[in-house]
């Protein structure tokens, strides 16, 4: 498993490496593809905050945790995690497997607003900027792969190729519990 780990406002000693990849090597009881583990620690003043994304058979597993404690907070982010992967591992035993269709790739953005007193001179439309890009394989999934997905990662939405319909759509969670779907109309 490639392991990246990445420190805000901290420096990354070698025992706390060590610790987080011993907690992640127990996720290949259950997996055996395991591929990447994204590690992000933090310390945001008396916060410690451990963040680790996790791509297993081709799916994305997010967990977040905060503490007062680096080592509690990633403790607590490798259980999360670990509870994340067994109810994944779960729903992939119960599920009935499809035919495999290539995948297709789409790019994902952020884009904040610039203050008028940063870029005075600029018209209003040109006061954005792109802070992140994220690039990722957008597999076709069914709805149900979606919602299991969805709830994975723990985002407010997903953008997915619908693999019944061959069109990408958006699937989002509402606070009750239920989900809503975007489809295109053409």
């Amino acid at each position: 498993m490639n392991v990246v780990f990445t420190g805000r406002h901290m420096d990354l000693t070698d025992a706390l490496k060590s610790y987080i990849e011993a907690g992640l090597q127990k996720l290949k009881i259950h997996f055996d593809k395991v591929t990447t583990a994204d590690v992000i620690l933090a310390v945001e003043k008396h916060r410690h905050i451990a963040e680790i994304n996790v791509h297993v058979n081709s799916m994305r597993i997010h967990s977040k945790e905060s503490s007062s404690d680096m080592y509690a907070s990633v403790d607590a982010v490798l259980a999360k995690l670990d509870k994340q992967v067994r109810k994944y591992k779960d729903r992939i035993n119960h599920h009935q497997p499809r035919t495999t269709k290539e995948g297709m790739d789409y790019h994902h953005q952020i884009i904040e607003s610039l203050p008028e007193s940063e870029e005075p001179h600029l018209p209003e439309t040109l006061r954005h900027r792109v802070v992140m890009r994220e690039k990722l394989v957008m597999k076709p999934m069914n709805v149900d792969e979606a919602v299991l997905q969805l709830e994975l990662v723990d985002d407010s939405f997903l953008v997915f190729s619908n693999a019944e319909t061959q069109q990408v759509n958006v699937l989002y969670a509402y606070e009750d519990g239920t989900y809503g779907l975007i489809e295109p109309q053409f």
